[in-house]
């Protein structure tokens, strides 16, 4: 790729870090809130209250005595996840799709493992291992999410998810994160996985990249990345907005998962979401972002967020 000065950039209206960082995050993200999102579990307990969707809670785990007990908790539960309440990047997270016939539990890697090896991951993590700065965490256990067939033979692996940019409550920019080989299984851009760009206005696919370069299809299933359109899009949107008023940061980064049965459900929260949704959108978040900057938008519903999105928000 040729070199693009920080002037065309700005032309294309492609949002840099250090604005991000003062213009937005610091402008509209009061740091007393910042613990609703950087902490899972409460992320969790706050969107339950609230009433929105997420993987169901099974336990939460904060002493060696309730690691002890593990066996008991998951009762004769096969599958599971594990997470870390103060993880990020995805560090920590357990994914238990199974049993097999000795009893061994299965990762979602196909690898099997003892109940004394959880049992000394949750004590890794409750010791802070997977947290940030490495402090004492708490660990808690959900309900698998079951992924939504229409991504069965896109994704590798993994759980897919929908990440969308919220501004002032209203979704502004999304992705698709696929799962690849190279990113072992995981939705991690930085890892390898794709980012597929989508329409606000429908859900569509409009671009699609890996490792920041330009793909058209899934490298591991072949599948062609142009025709993905988003089931359950305007449930996905409103699922979003709702989040607003859930943590009370004006940018956000929310991501969703699919789930077969329960349909969209949040998977967590973000106050400082990555730029590189705007490369798999082919497209920058200024314009989007100094419209709403414009707008009075305080007394608006969530309906009517959405709605303004889809129709003014996807053509800027």
């Amino acid at each position: 790729m040729s070199w693009i000065s920080p002037f065309q950039l700005s032309q294309l209206g492609i949002l840099g870090m250090n604005r991000r960082n003062v213009s937005y995050i610091a402008e509209y993200n009061e740091r007393k809130h910042f613990p609703n999102v950087d902490n899972k579990l409460t992320t969790k307990l706050l969107a339950t209250e609230a009433g929105l969707a997420v993987p169901e809670l099974i336990s939460v785990v904060e002493t060696q005595h309730a690691i002890q007990n593990l066996e008991e908790t998951l009762g004769s539960l096969t599958d599971f996840v594990a997470k870390p309440a103060s993880g990020s990047g995805g560090k920590g997270i357990l994914v238990i799709v199974g049993k097999d016939k000795d009893g061994n539990f299965i990762k979602s890697s196909g690898v099997a493992i003892t109940l004394a090896d959880v049992q000394r991951h949750l004590t890794n993590t409750i010791s802070g291992l997977h947290s940030l700065g490495g402090r004492p965490d708490v660990a808690f256990l959900e309900r698998r999410v079951v992924v939504d067939d229409y991504f069965t033979p896109l994704s590798h692996k993994g759980v897919p998810d929908i990440r969308l940019i919220v501004f002032k409550g209203f979704p502004v920019m999304g992705m698709l994160r696929l799962a690849t080989k190279a990113s072992d299984g995981k939705a991690n851009l930085h890892q390898g996985a794709l980012g597929v760009g989508l329409d606000i206005a429908t859900g569509q696919a409009v671009n699609a990249i890996q490792f920041d370069q330009p793909v058209s299809h899934h490298p591991d299933t072949g599948a062609d990345l142009s025709k993905i359109t988003i089931p359950h899009w305007d449930s996905l949107l409103k699922l979003a907005s709702q989040c607003y008023e859930v943590c009370e940061l004006g940018y956000l980064g929310c991501d969703i998962v699919l789930d077969k049965t329960h349909g969209p459900m949040i998977l967590e929260l973000n106050a400082r979401p990555g730029l590189s949704i705007q490369l798999a959108n082919n497209r920058g978040l200024v314009p989007r972002l100094r419209d709403l900057e414009g707008q009075k938008t305080r007394k608006m519903s969530i309906d009517a967020r959405v709605e303004y999105s889809k129709e003014v928000i996807a053509t800027l």
